[in-house]
């Protein structure tokens, strides 16, 4: 499943341009790995390393959710590794 429509399903961001936006940084890790498109792919297992709200949250990828459905649903899809209170590099 692409980077971009994970992070819209799982209700991280409201849209998928704000998505594609926090993608275009240059700030987010799939695996270790910066995510140099949109539409890199994510599996379950991965590791997500993305700065939100001013934090850098870390997210396991448990199950691809299949729809935008209820933060219970989108909740199910991930779990929370860790939470980075410092501003990510610039």
């Amino acid at each position: 499943m692409r980077i971009d429509r994970f992070l819209f399903f799982i209700r991280l961001v409201k849209s998928r341009t704000l998505a594609q936006a926090v993608i275009d940084e240059g700030h987010v890790r799939i695996d270790g790995r910066r995510v140099e498109k949109s539409s890199d792919e994510v599996r379950a297992g991965s590791i997500i390393a993305l700065p939100l709200r001013g934090q850098v949250r870390i997210l396991r990828v448990v199950a691809l959710p299949t729809r935008r459905g209820p933060a219970s649903e989108a909740g199910a899809c991930y779990e929370e590794v860790g939470i980075d209170e410092r501003k990510p590099a610039t």
